[in-house]
Parts: C-alpha cells; sequence; structure tokens
C-alpha cells in the first residue's frame, strides 16, 4: 500500500488529496468521489496529478502548509 498525495485543478480552484491506495491507477480511480463528497455540485476537475508517494509505514504522513 502507498500513501499518496495528488493535487487537483478544479476550474476556479485547487485542492490536495491524501489517499491510500494500492496502485496509482487505483488512487486515480477516488479522486473523483473524493472531490464530490465536499460540494453539494461537483466541480469540473481540469487535471489531477500525483506530488508524492509514500510507502505506508508508522508515522508516515504529509505536512500541506497553507498558500
Amino acid at each position: 500500500m502507498f500513501l499518496y498525495k495528488i493535487e487537483i485543478e478544479m476550474e476556479s480552484t485547487s485542492a490536495h488529496l491524501i489517499i491510500l491506495a494500492e496502485t496509482d491507477e487505483k488512487a486515480f480511480s477516488v479522486v473523483e468521489s473524493h472531490v464530490a463528497r465536499h460540494y453539494i455540485k461537483s466541480p469540473v476537475i481540469t487535471s489531477a496529478a500525483i506530488v508524492e508517494k509514500k510507502r505506508t509505514e508508522a508515522g508516515a504522513g504529509y505536512f500541506i502548509p497553507q498558500q
């Protein structure tokens, strides 16, 4: 399993998604469903890219500074 940090660009904003998945394909397959959970009307996703990928182990994580 891997911990993924995915950068998502939408029409008017951007976001990061941290997801646990077995493969890159499985990580990308859930991006839209996770974005849809946070909006009443799902935004149009213009791009999604893996920014970081780490093997899971105790203490694995990401620090995301406010921009």
